[in-house]
């Protein structure tokens, strides 16, 4: 049985354009993170309109925390020499919520399908080693309600535990959320479910 990550990897802004040149052709390497694929087409979009004289655009993606949506692109060149090779580099660096594109400039001499997946690779890992690359838990949210006298109690399993409190009302009773790392979740869910006079619901 496989085990779900409760963790992924992405990268935390944009990467600064890079530059491969491979017999005269210009490769520029991009990466972005990314959390849809409308905001994939605006990327796409904008960098058309930046290398409106590019021969080329291609790209790949991944997106989903659990790693479980992906598109590779060759917009033109042989299949499988551009867009395959560029999703190969999001797969070595383990990333998602990531958009590579790497835009060619053709230089007049044909590189050959072996030629333009080395380019597109290489392109695309100098695109992903100029970003930074970052490490996101996958969280649940619970709320807990209680009254007043039990407010000690909840605050000081949350801070024994180092749970992270993103909203908290305090009104007739002590509504307060919480957001915790998935791997504990069933654990912590217990701990105050096994507490009379306090209520612990997923939110």
């Amino acid at each position: 049985m496989s085990v779900e990550k409760d963790s992924y990897k992405t990268i935390a802004k944009p990467s600064v354009e890079i530059l491969f040149k491979e017999k005269g052709s210009k490769f520029f390497g991009y990466a972005y993170p990314v959390s849809s694929e409308d905001s994939v087409k605006e990327i796409l979009e904008q960098l058309k309109k930046q290398h409106h004289a590019a021969r080329h655009w291609c790209y790949a993606w991944q997106l989903g925390k659990q790693y479980d949506h992906y598109r590779a692109n060759d917009d033109g060149e042989p299949s499988n020499s551009a867009g395959m090779p560029i999703y190969g580099q999001i797969q070595s660096f383990d990333l998602t919520n990531v958009l590579i594109v790497v835009v060619r400039y053709f230089g007049g001499t044909k590189l050959g399908v072996g030629g333009l997946i080395q380019a597109y690779k290489t392109a695309a890992m100098m695109a992903l080693e100029n970003a930074k690359v970052v490490t996101r838990t996958l969280d649940d949210r619970f709320l807990i309600k209680c009254g007043y006298d039990e407010l000690n109690t909840v605050m000081r399993i949350i801070k024994s535990e180092d749970l992270r409190i993103v909203n908290q009302e305090l009104g007739l009773d002590c509504r307060t959320e919480i957001s915790v790392r998935r791997k504990d979740s069933d654990r912590v869910y217990a701990l105050f479910e096994a507490l009379h006079k306090i209520r612990i619901k997923r939110n």
